[in-house]
């Protein structure tokens, strides 16, 4: 996550949505006084004691808005990724397994340990994508929420509201996979929808 006060903005980093991509390029644009935690590649840490303990950096909406105060997260620009959850839970079990190959190996039979045999709820990687998005009523509280299928049009007008100059967005901590729909037959198709379909209706994707 990012909160910059200089440019009134909070950026939450959704898991496996290309978000160290866009904190590379927003990086250049905060000023001393904004917060970004952060683990991988770099590590940054939130100075509030409660967050920091948390140690990585997909923060939601939620987790942070306490610390903020009302009129803060009211008027700062909200935003956030979303992909298409069966191209995420692909790129999950890729990157679950990275260590051990079996993906590689067998990558319907991860699928579908994940899905139907131990699912790992409380991994944050894991977890549906509006979970970080939306309040206890169940609504989005994003102001722009920009899909990872065309990012850089989506970045570039993130930059626009914040009136910030764009750039060409790179490719970040990429898993390593093939296309999504080569690795779906009907009951995987289906263990998706179960787990994922809030994020399908929210966000408008389908497989």
């Amino acid at each position: 996550m990012i909160v910059s006060h200089q440019h009134r903005f909070i950026f939450v980093a959704v898991p496996k949505t290309g978000t160290h991509t866009v904190r590379e390029a927003l990086r250049p644009h905060l000023g001393p006084d904004d917060m970004e935690q952060a683990r991988l590649f770099i590590e940054k840490k939130f100075p509030i004691p409660e967050l920091a303990r948390i140690g990585h950096g997909h923060l939601s909406f939620q987790q942070v808005r306490p610390f903020l105060g009302e009129d803060a997260f009211s008027a700062y620009f909200k935003f956030a990724y979303v992909r298409n959850p069966f191209d995420r839970f692909v790129s999950y079990c890729a990157f679950a397994t990275s260590k051990d190959g079996a993906f590689q190996r067998d990558p319907r039979g991860v699928m579908r340990h994940f899905l139907f045999v131990a699912p790992p709820h409380q991994h944050m990687v894991f977890q549906p994508q509006h979970k970080f998005l939306v309040g206890p009523d169940g609504k989005l509280q994003a102001d722009f929420v920009g899909h990872v299928e065309d990012m850089q049009t989506a970045y570039d007008e993130i930059c626009a509201r914040l009136v910030i100059p764009s750039a060409t967005l790179g490719r970040v901590n990429a898993s390593c996979h093939g296309y999504y729909r080569d690795y779906y037959d009907e009951q995987l198709i289906e263990g998706v929808k179960k787990i994922y379909g809030r994020d399908l209706e929210l966000f408008g994707y389908e497989f």
